[in-house]
């Protein structure tokens, strides 16, 4: 008889079983409620099927619809295998090849047969509802192990030319698991998955478009047709996140920006930014704003080379690691008559500095620094260029030239602490200044491909979590740290600032990473107490992340509707009637004397046109005056999202109360 397995629950007690017993029977011998409950298990910390027999001791945790994070995950790559035998049995001679879960929803990826061709969205009520059947089915989701020259010849056999390759790359005899849907359907999948189809709800999912692909991300392979949807726990769940798709197509920066004149992209330099002189209102303030608040906390502003020598980059690491998301350029290129400029192999590199980092350090290497001088706090409004591909650019969320609010404090080992935990403060005062009460701050923890040793590593991310927490006891930020496996830096552990905006998405901005590698790459060092010369350590810090994506940030946040102090125009003078125009002009002066950045409208419209007008350009406040205004020294106030329709109130009261809110948050 086979020895009993010693499996350990949550709550500290054993339970001994026979080998094959699965999570599903201890979740029945506990209690029938958690075995209706219980839809998978984490078996020493791996997420597997509730179904899956146990192999050896194991702690076990049993995983509910409650644990949201697991099950959602669970969920959607139930739905990515339902879509593929939807769309096989729909469509024959289509092969499938693979289809993950993503963040909101998942997606599919087949080479359509030839008689169907590629999918389009017209394809996809008909395959959404064979999906339903299939869910409704509650067809057993079966996991079984092959050996892999077995399941290859059973994908060539079948025409899945496709998932044989996929099969043959992975190492000779290795075993790989399957999973079958009932009895007539099977993919290649490492799983794990719920018990079977009937565990989704049939109303909790939604094709959302229909894109080519290309079979394993590279263009030289056959074009595939991808199938996109976004997959829930509930009807409600769903019906959330379409509220939310669609409230954010209505804040689109890239829609608003256009309506409110702000910016705009074009094909002449693809990933760039045109800045209209409305928008280029808004990047000013900000940098105003950052200007003033870096002051305040002690940096030291520069302005570093946009063009470096790639030896440079080669020795801070970054053209190995980088390369290929850098702009590079030859330092001289000889004329040849006739035929052009001609590259020779042995010329000399530059490359558009894709970051600031190694000129900082440059800066700092410039004349003897002693112990006394540290910290030295750096700043640059750097502008940066990174080669990102044509696919990725994102209006003004993924660009290639992109400006940062970027710092790095050169410090001493007993100075971390304190330098981490004061921009903790910085972050914090910044995103509530502009409108983000609602953030998290996660620990982004050493990457498998690194420098430095493991105990440079170990000190680093201690640090980081000692100011976090001596922030936190000061009231100096908020929640919970979380941590994030293998998602530092290449040369540095990092904290990250996640924004939750308005309509509950959330944004990594800002970020504050301690680095001991790049100082020793390019031999920075101070004398220290001791006559001796000692490495400081650099942490790197970044408030907004780039201007340009912090503004996208800010419109789509506030619906186009900016704080006043950004707002491009502030207000408009409109008028009803001509006879006031004088007195609109007087109105003007006084506004612009105040320093409100203000318009006149005194087009012959009626004042409703006028009103829609401006409130579409998301324009704060409209001074709207007629005759007895005029007569009366007064001013009709109306401002934008205002429960009341407008406030008559004396042109000297209105000028001090929008003077006053159109000042910055930090100069009020």
């Amino acid at each position: 008889m086979s020895a009993m397995l010693k499996i350990t629950l949550p709550d500290g007690s054993v339970r001994e079983v026979a080998p094959g017993t699965t999570p599903a029977d201890i979740a029945a011998a506990i209690g029938p409620g958690l075995a209706k409950a219980a839809i998978a298990a984490r078996v020493d910390g791996e997420l597997r099927d509730i179904m899956r027999p146990l192999e050896q001791d194991a702690h076990l945790a049993l995983v509910t619809a409650k644990d949201e994070a697991d099950a959602l995950e669970l969920a959607r790559h139930d739905f990515a295998h339902v879509l593929a035998e939807a769309v096989q049995a729909l469509y024959p001679g289509t092969q499938i090849t693979f289809g993950p879960a993503t963040e909101d929803g998942f997606y599919y990826d087949f080479a359509p047969s030839a008689a169907h061709g590629p999918f389009t969205e017209e394809d996809l009520p008909a395959i959404e509802e064979k999906m339903r059947e299939i869910i409704r089915a509650d067809k057993p989701l079966r996991r079984e192990v092959w050996n892999r020259d077995d399941l290859i010849a059973r994908w060539q056999a079948e025409g899945e030319t496709f998932k044989a390759q996929w099969a043959a790359e992975l190492p000779q005899g290795e075993d790989i698991s399957v999973y079958w849907s009932g009895g007539d359907w099977l993919d290649m999948c490492r799983g794990p998955h719920l018990a079977s189809t009937g565990k989704l709800d049939p109303q909790a999912f939604k094709l959302m478009r229909v894109s080519g692909a290309y079979w394993r991300g590279d263009q030289k392979n056959a074009m595939l047709s991808r199938i996109y949807g976004t997959g829930w726990l509930n009807r409600k769940q769903l019906d959330a996140h379409l509220h939310r798709l669609e409230e954010a197509a209505k804040r689109d920066h890239r829609k608003l920006g256009a309506e409110m004149d702000l910016f705009h992209l074009q094909q002449e330099a693809h990933g760039s930014v045109f800045w209209h002189p409305k928008g280029y209102i808004i990047w000013r303030e900000l940098e105003a704003y950052m200007r003033r608040a870096i002051d305040g906390a002690g940096y030291r502003e520069v302005k570093t080379p946009q063009v470096m020598d790639s030896r440079q980059w080669e020795q801070s690491g970054h053209w190995g690691k980088y390369r290929e998301n850098m702009f590079v350029i030859p330092d001289e290129v000889p004329n040849v008559e006739d035929e052009g400029p001609i590259i020779s192999g042995d010329a000399e590199w530059m490359a558009l500095k894709p970051m600031n980092c190694p000129a900082h350090v440059l800066i700092f290497k410039q004349g003897i620094k002693s112990y006394r001088d540290l910290p030295l706090r750096l700043y640059e409004n750097g502008c940066c260029h990174r080669n990102e591909p044509h696919g990725a650019l994102h209006g003004l969320m993924r660009v290639r030239q992109f400006t940062q609010d970027d710092a790095h404090i050169f410090c001493r080992e007993d100075q971390i602490v304190e330098e981490v935990r004061a921009f903790c403060a910085l972050a914090d005062r910044v995103y509530k200044d502009l409108g983000f009460a609602d953030y998290a701050i996660k620990l982004a923890l050493r990457p498998d491909n690194r420098f430095g040793t493991e105990e440079m590593w170990d000190q680093a991310e201690a640090e980081l979590r000692d100011a976090v927490r001596i922030a936190r006891e000061h009231g100096e930020v908020q929640g919970e740290l979380a941590e994030l496996p293998g998602e530092g830096a290449f040369y540095a552990p990092k904290l990250e600032w996640h924004l939750t905006d308005a309509i509950g998405r959330t944004w990594q901005v800002g970020t504050i990473q301690s680095d001991r590698v790049l100082p020793d790459r390019l031999d920075a060092s101070y004398v220290g107490e001791d006559g001796e010369r000692h490495r400081p350590i650099m942490l790197h810090r970044a408030i907004f992340g780039s201007y340009e994506r912090f503004i996208g940030m800010l419109i789509e946040h506030h619906a186009g509707r900016l704080p006043m102090w950004l707002a491009p125009v502030q207000a408009v003078v409109a008028t009803i009637v001509s006879d006031a125009e004088d007195y609109g002009r007087i109105v003007l002066d006084r506004l612009k004397t105040a320093g409100i950045r203000a318009e006149t409208d005194f087009r012959n419209e009626k004042i409703n046109y006028k009103v829609r007008e401006h409130s579409l350009a998301k324009v704060p406040n409209l001074l709207v005056i007629g005759k007895r205004e005029a007569e009366e020294g007064k001013v009709a106030l109306r401002v934008l999202g205002a429960d009341q329709p407008q406030q008559i109130m004396p042109l000297d009261e209105a000028v001090a109360m929008l003077a006053k809110q159109a000042l910055a948050p930090d100069m009020r």
